[in-house]
Formats: C-alpha cells, sequence, structure tokens
C-alpha cells in the first residue's frame, strides 16, 4: 500500500513513520509512505497556504489550490488506478473513526490524507477533491496530523503479512464489536495478586470459553453500546 501524507507540518511524521509496527512494515515491503510539504504546492511566492475567508470571520482557511495541485501531482505519479485509491480529509466533520472503517481502507492500494490546519480548509476541498472525511472522535486539535497518525497506525496492522501472526488480529479488541479479555503473564502470583488458574491449567477449551466469557462480561460493563451489536 501507498500512503501519501500532505501537511504543513512535515517533520511531525518522522518519529512516528519510522519506529515500531509502521517500520517493520517498510522495511518489508507492506508499506510506502511519502509525506508532502504543502508549501511546495503553492503558487504564492511567500509559500502560504492560507488566507482571509471570504464573508469575514476569526482565523485563517487553507486555500484549495495548493491541495488540488499535490493531488493532481501525487494520482499521476502514482499510477494507481482510482478504484483503488482514497482521498481522505481528517476532519472533525467526518464520519468516527471505527475499526470497521480503518478495516475497509485496508483494502485500498493507495490513501492520500490531507491534514487541514488553522480554522479548516476551503470548502471545495470537501466538496470536489476528498473521497470522504474521517474524523477520531468528537474533540479539536490543532490540526489533522496527529488523526492522520491515528489512521495510519489502525489501517496498517490490518494489511497481510504486517503483524507476526494472524490469529493476532483476530483476538484483538473491537474485532466481531467486542473488547478483549484479560491478559496475564509471569509470575503467576505477584504479592498475592494471582493468575485464574484456568490458564494455568493447560487445558486449551477451557482456556478459550473463559476467554469468551470474559470478553463478552468486559464488553457489557464497559462498552454497552458494542455489546448490542454483538451477534453471537
Amino acid at each position: 500500500m501507498r500512503i501519501d501524507i500532505l501537511t504543513i507540518f512535515p517533520q511531525m511524521f518522522d518519529c512516528v513513520l519510522n519506529e515500531s509496527i509502521l517500520k517493520r512494515a517498510q522495511e518489508k515491503g507492506k508499506l510506502w509512505f511519502i509525506v508532502h510539504n504543502l508549501r511546495d504546492y503553492t503558487v504564492d511566492k511567500h509559500k502560504k497556504v492560507d488566507d482571509k475567508p471570504f464573508g469575514g470571520g476569526p482565523g485563517m482557511i487553507m486555500q484549495v489550490q495548493p491541495i488540488h495541485d499535490a493531488l493532481k501531482e501525487i494520482c499521476k505519479l502514482s499510477k494507481i488506478g482510482k478504484k483503488q485509491r482514497r482521498i481522505i480529509l481528517l476532519s472533525p466533520q467526518g464520519k468516527t473513526m471505527e475499526q470497521k472503517v480503518a478495516t475497509r481502507l485496508s483494502k485500498y492500494k493507495h490513501l492520500i490524507l490531507i491534514c487541514a490546519h488553522y480554522e479548516g480548509v476551503d470548502e471545495r476541498v470537501r466538496k470536489y477533491l476528498a473521497d470522504e472525511e474521517i474524523s477520531i472522535g468528537d474533540y479539536v486539535l490543532t490540526g489533522g496530523e496527529l488523526p492522520a497518525m491515528v489512521l495510519v497506525d489502525a489501517v496498517t496492522r490490518l494489511i497481510p503479512g504486517v503483524l507476526g501472526k494472524k490469529e493476532s488480529l483476530h483476538q484483538e479488541s473491537f474485532h466481531d464489536n467486542l473488547l478483549e479479555y484479560p491478559q496475564y503473564s509471569r509470575p503467576a502470583d505477584f504479592k498475592g495478586m494471582k493468575v485464574p488458574t484456568v490458564l494455568l491449567s493447560g487445558d486449551h477449551n477451557k482456556i478459550k470459553d473463559y476467554r469468551k466469557k470474559e470478553s463478552l462480561r468486559i464488553t457489557k460493563e464497559k462498552r454497552p453500546d458494542l455489546f448490542k451489536k454483538y451477534k453471537t
């Protein structure tokens, strides 16, 4: 998968994209990240990418021209068909990022992420250039860079071959709308805090049943909204 990121703060992505699973995914050839500085695409001699909103109002608005030109060049150079590409605007107005959204996006060969900043972007970006908008929650951040990082991380781990074991994907939280069961490691008894006996039994069927019951219990207790979606 190729992921292009449009931002006015490209340095923010350096440490995130070059650590942990994201780094290993690139080393395996599963991912190709390209971070673009939108200032490189502006026609303004001062490298401005924002201007005052028509009609007045506080703050500045990101202009349509640099984003349009960046998208045009990226799509031309990538040589990946439109059906295999998704252009995403990170925005508080977008649909909420969920596991099913990450799963859907992981099927594409090319994602282009637009990181909004200032007071937002020219409406023509939303209306004519982006395929969809995505939000990571009902709160306001300084820009779209952090949401882009969250999206990238969530999608990357779903790409076949990125994680070490295929089974790990099916055991994580939000698979089948259930939260993950409790996990324990050595020692079995730490200052009187003990690991459930069933996990030490070696009986894989009992362990499987225990984990399923715990997953259901935790989901019902902590996320009743997810529990209602669960289908037995």
